[in-house]
């Protein structure tokens, strides 16, 4: 196989503090940049990875894939190359050009990461879907990027686009994974000239077009994100190399981690793609429920992971809820107060650091053998975690990144630094960005990993500075604090500006609560839909003894209303009186997809739960 090293990701070496360069006006930081720790590459793109890996390091692990009986067996870099090589043979041999659309629609699985690889090998641009999505949004996005083939994992998905297809006369390929797509690739593709990749490979510029991805479409049609080689390269390896503890070994240990959050999200792909790029042990896992999740956590053992709050509060949860059931609430209590202090104060005083200890091999070796015993650190984005949890989790011995960005950023714009955390931001921004706060608020941001405009909707500014549309400040010291979206900001008949996410966020946290909406625009004061998480109320019932009271009578409990309030009574804490939640209403179901209220990647849609709840949101004003 030939393999011809071109932009190699850099050796480790030793850390290099980065320091933000802070623009000051009217004594308030409206500006602040983070200088760059790699500089943009000048040939290759990412198709090149895998082979750069199999050069430099042929025997080491890079991937991991799960057998039938459970256990996890290694794919080393010269093993992952030869197959990223023989699936792009066989996309070319199935007449895909350099610069045609491929889509991708399953579940996180080891086959998604290989054709993403096997398609910038061939000079394609991978487009991914959601697994979830709907016949619609799949053949929107299929039509809109103009993809001339289609990989699937199921049989359901490859029902869903097949129907679509007379609605898409530009799709020529529909492959499906579980009925040995792959292999038929690599068999097809026997006749081409392993060159020919190779020579696809060499004229790739950082330049090209990559990837498109498209946003949630939370007010419209998704748009097709366009993102650059270069984005990728920029993002990726600043983030390797300033969060150097988690993707670099620790002693003999080597880094590894399992990816269960989509791929189809720009946030799971920017971490596969770094670590590719750095050679971290990458393994996959497409279930996320509960039992399955653990299973191969335990069975995978990760160093570090990826995941969003909603994850971090449920294992929060289930292990309280455990404590509850054993008759150790009040101890899990004071371990979790601990916990937080700990976290909050770096560990200072040696009471605390002592009391600690003691609580360790009680609770927080529980909390870090359900995540597989070995985790020290996790990467969280997609909504503000909250200082309460990331102290907890801090103190329980896993260090938190937390991050912001965008599918229009590559991901990540600010991370939590290494040694410098401040609880209840987001950090600084990614070295080589700068964040800006507009008049409004509104948070802007610049870098090389900022998108290069909407597909079939118009190219980025050049060299300006792209608006997010959240809202957000700055401290002192140059730290970002996310406060709420900007077309989402509530303004209540009284002129207050409310930002409902802050509320939001924090009542997610209360085990009783799957979801919540704000609500109060030109109303008298804030109220709030609320949906009850399954687990958390299946656990209720069974520790109130009220396992066969129906649904509807528990909506109107008073000992179930007088539990959600304390979670109420704790967001309103984070907030003034006029921004506080008055009232609130219990939602016999959660919001879903199906009923058009989430989109795939589980963000509120808030106008149509707004016009689905119209009445209920309406009783929540009247008689007072």
């Amino acid at each position: 196989m030939h393999a011809e090293p071109k932009q190699a990701a850099p050796e480790p070496a030793a850390p290099r503090p980065v320091e933000p360069v802070k623009t000051v006006i009217d004594g308030v930081v409206r500006q602040v940049a983070v200088p760059a720790l790699v500089g943009p590459p000048v040939r290759g793109s990412l198709g090149d990875i895998p082979f750069d890996n199999a050069a430099r390091a042929p025997g080491e692990a890079v991937l991991a894939r799960k057998e039938p009986d459970g256990t996890w067996r290694d794919v080393s870099a010269a093993e992952f190359a030869a197959q990223v090589l023989a699936v792009a043979r066989g996309l070319i041999a199935e007449g895909l050009r350099a610069g045609d659309r491929l889509a991708i629609m399953a579940r996180t699985t080891y086959e998604w990461t290989l054709l993403d690889f096997a398609g910038w090998a061939a000079g394609l641009v991978t487009v991914p879907i959601y697994p979830t999505s709907s016949a619609a949004q799949a053949r929107w996005i299929i039509h809109d990027s103009g993809a001339v083939a289609c990989a699937v994992e199921d049989t359901t998905q490859a029902r869903i686009i097949s129907a679509e297809r007379v609605n898409l006369p530009g799709l020529a390929h529909l492959w499906e994974f579980d009925t040995g797509a792959v292999a038929r690739l690599v068999k097809a593709g026997e006749r081409i000239p392993e060159a020919l990749v190779h020579e696809r490979r060499r004229v790739r510029t950082p330049q090209d077009v990559a990837t498109l991805v498209y946003t949630s479409g939370t007010t419209g049609q998704p748009k097709g994100c366009v993102l650059t080689h270069a984005n990728f390269f920029a993002e990726v390896d600043n983030a390797v190399e300033l969060l150097y503890p988690v993707f670099r070994a620790t002693g003999d240990e080597p880094a590894s981690t399992l990816l269960f959050l989509p791929l189809s999200h720009i946030f799971g792909r920017m971490v596969a793609v770094g670590c590719m790029r750095a050679r971290v042990r990458l393994g996959h896992a497409p279930s996320i429920r509960t039992e399955d999740l653990l299973a191969d956590l335990a069975g995978f053992r990760p160093t570090f992971l990826l995941a969003i709050p909603y994850v971090l509060e449920k294992v929060y949860n289930t292990a309280r809820a455990t404590a509850e059931q054993m008759g150790r609430a009040a101890s899990f209590d004071r371990a979790a107060r601990i916990a937080r202090k700990y976290g909050e104060s770096g560990g200072s005083g040696w009471g605390l650091r002592a009391a600690r200890a003691l609580y360790d091999p009680l609770v927080y070796r529980r909390i870090r053998a359900a995540l597989g015993g070995r985790v020290r650190y996790v990467l969280s984005g997609g909504s503000p975690l909250g200082a309460r949890l990331s102290a907890f989790y801090t103190g329980a011995g896993v260090e938190v990144f937390e991050g912001y960005g965008l599918t229009e950023t590559t991901a990540a714009a600010t991370v939590t630094p290494p040694l410098k955390p401040r609880l209840g931001t987001v950090g600084w921004p990614l070295p080589g960005t700068a964040v800006r706060i507009a008049d409004d608020g509104e948070v802007l941001l610049h870098g090389p990993h900022v998108f290069a405009g909407y597909w079939n909707g118009g190219a980025a500014e050049p060299g300006g500075w792209f608006a997010t549309g959240d809202i957000g400040e700055l401290d002192a010291d140059g730290y970002l604090t996310i406060t709420g979206r900007k077309k989402d900001m509530i303004i209540t008949s009284g002129g207050k500006n409310v930002a409902p996410a802050v509320l939001e966020d924090a009542l997610r946290a209360h085990p009783l609560v799957a979801q919540c909406l704000v609500v109060g625009d030109n109303r008298p004061y804030v109220a709030a839909l609320i949906t009850l998480d399954g687990e958390g109320l299946a656990h209720w019932r069974q520790m109130r003894k009220k396992v066969g009271v129906p649904v509807g009578e528990l909506l109107w409990d008073e000992e179930l209303r007088a539990d959600v309030q304390r979670g109420v009574d704790e967001a309103n804490a984070l907030v003034s009186r006029a921004e506080s939640i008055r009232r609130f209403v219990l939602l016999a179901g959660e919001f879903t997809q199906e009923r058009g209220q989430m989109t795939p990647s589980l963000k509120l849609r808030r106008g149509v739960i707004v016009r689905q709840y119209a009445s209920e949101i309406d009783a929540l004003y009247r008689g007072r």
